[in-house]
């Protein structure tokens, strides 16, 4: 393991400073592939997936939505734990739909998995709503990421439940950088009309942010629509 770590960070110092990191945004083409295949196999993105898809805490019957779910790691553990529900991935690149659907084939054949090729502000789904949705380190690349989540937010049933994980990848981050990509997640999760926030932290290199975030239990958003 630690020798295909090595090798893979030495393409990427070697790729990163020649337009390989922006590959990793908007995967495309042959390069892209390749930018799909170092995702799906680098320990510390594998580590990172499957820790967020732990904490998320996913039962049996959930049904559940992925933002930027790239190559598929997160689906696959995902679609393990929501065994009789469904898990719906979302990606912008069509290469890294298709990575995740070779990666996914017999959950997709037996109905427990579906892939939509979509930017997030353009998402159409008729498969909520959701029990929860995860987002890995995607959500500084959407546009107007409140304004995102809040339509996630109505694709969530009440008391859903959503996380979103950031690992920061820009030159020099350190665990300074991480606590403060889990502020910024908190306070876009506040604004979009999310409450009882948990933030964790796993030690990686730099350190991966996970922040939760729930929707009102049914209860609780009827009170809110009821006059005073």
């Amino acid at each position: 393991m630690k020798i295909k770590e090595r090798v893979l960070g030495r393409i990427l110092q070697w790729w990163g400073p020649r337009g390989g990191l922006a590959q990793f945004h908007q995967p495309t083409g042959a390069v892209g592939h390749v930018a799909g295949w170092i995702m799906g196999r680098r320990s510390s993105n594998v580590a990172r997936n499957r820790w967020a898809v732990q904490l998320l805490d996913v039962q049996p019957t959930d049904r559940v939505i992925e933002l930027g779910c790239g190559p598929g790691v997160a689906i696959a553990a995902l679609a393990t734990r929501a065994s009789r529900g469904l898990v719906v991935g979302v990606d912008h690149s069509q290469v890294m739909i298709r990575q995740a659907r070779r990666r996914n084939r017999p959950a997709i054949r037996a109905g427990r998995v579906r892939l939509v090729h979509a930017p997030v502000e353009s998402l159409s789904i008729s498969d909520g709503p959701f029990d929860a949705a995860l987002a890995v380190n995607t959500v500084g690349m959407w546009p107007d990421p409140t304004a995102r989540l809040r339509e996630l937010a109505r694709l969530l049933r009440p008391g859903g439940r959503i996380a979103l994980v950031s690992q920061p990848r820009c030159p020099g981050a350190t665990a300074a950088t991480s606590a403060a990509a889990a502020n910024e997640l908190a306070g876009q999760l506040t604004e979009a009309g999310f409450e009882h926030l948990r933030t964790e932290i796993l030690d990686l290199d730099p350190p991966a942010a996970y922040v939760l975030g729930n929707m009102a239990p049914a209860d609780d958003a009827e009170r809110q629509r009821l006059p005073a």
